[in-house]
């Protein structure tokens, strides 16, 4: 599962939620994060960050 999001005019991020740190893991060491870390010169103004947060709580419908 994956949410995109907005924190301002030109500052935007993906957030993306894993069963577990299996999950997690492969997906940063899959295909999707090597294209995009590929083609992020292109794609960006600057360098991606990963970030790693642990959700400690949650309400989905």
């Amino acid at each position: 599962m994956w949410f995109a999001f907005r924190l301002g005019p030109t500052t935007f991020g993906i957030f993306d939620a894993f069963p577990d740190e299996n999950g997690r893991q492969e997906h940063l060491a899959g295909q999707v994060a090597a294209a995009l870390m590929e083609k992020s010169a292109e794609l960006l103004s600057s360098p991606p960050t990963i970030e790693k947060a642990d959700i400690i709580a949650s309400k989905l419908p």
